[in-house]
């Protein structure tokens, strides 16, 4: 494998916090690929064949209940999607779906979990991790019932910027009112309230954060627990 394509794949750091004995054996079978914003990666109840390690990209996990989908948590590059199997057999449990168009770092689910199996330190680390995905999915069930869309909105905006490292988000507001579980029509006169404060600038398919300041006192507490860095440090993660 090339110097350029391990250093990409180290830009996760998931996989840059396994034991570099179990990241050199995992490297010589990580494929290096682009997934496309809307491609769905499991479905409720798939068995979980591949891991990703998103690179660039963001990936949603989604409730879909009486036609409706709701979002209970985000994976950037501080994370992975289907990592639980690491530990052995298991199905996904939620839609999980490319938010942002980015590279991935893919390997077989098998592969993966026989790697991860000859090593109590790796496991211990994808067993720490679950714990943080459940964490944030408890949050984001207690913040989409208890909290305002707007507020919601600025929680969302800011975290999904923070794991894309940027300050523009390429999303179009009939994702995002998905992501949300709002009509298109709301979400609308959400960003333009957002727009008329100088805190977002929309255009079509893009949000460009010009006061984060002020969307950070707009956004609900939530934003602080779920911040990519808090939940790890509260269990005691190390990414």
């Amino acid at each position: 494998m090339s110097v350029a394509a391990q250093f990409y794949h180290l830009d996760n750091r998931l996989l840059a916090a396994l034991p570099p004995d179990v990241f050199a054996t995992l490297e010589r079978d990580l494929a290096d690929v682009t997934l496309e914003q809307g491609t769905v990666l499991f479905e409720p109840g798939d068995p979980i064949e591949r891991v990703y390690f998103p690179q660039t990209g963001v990936v949603s996990l989604l409730i879909v209940t009486a036609g409706h989908m709701l979002e209970i948590s985000t994976i950037g590059r501080e994370g992975a999607v289907g990592v639980q199997r690491g530990l052995g057999e298991r199905l996904a449990f939620a839609r999980t779906t490319v938010q942002n168009t980015g590279r991935f770092s893919v390997i077989s689910a098998a592969r993966f979990e026989q790697i991860v199996g000859q090593n109590a330190a790796a496991r211990d680390l994808i067993a720490q991790y679950s714990e943080v995905l459940c964490a944030e999915a408890q949050q984001t069930a207690a913040c989409n019932a208890l909290h305002d869309a707007s507020s919601r909105l600025c929680r969302w905006l800011l975290q999904t910027a923070d794991r894309l490292d940027s300050d523009v988000v390429p999303l179009t507001q009939e994702f995002m009112s998905h992501m949300l579980g709002v009509r298109r029509t709301t979400l609308t006169l959400l960003a333009r309230t957002l727009q008329n404060k100088k805190a977002i600038r929309y255009s079509r398919g893009r949000i460009r954060i010009i006061d984060r300041a002020l969307l950070e006192a707009s956004a609900c507490e939530c934003y602080r627990v779920i911040q990519h860095d808090a939940l790890p440090r509260r269990i005691g993660l190390k990414l």
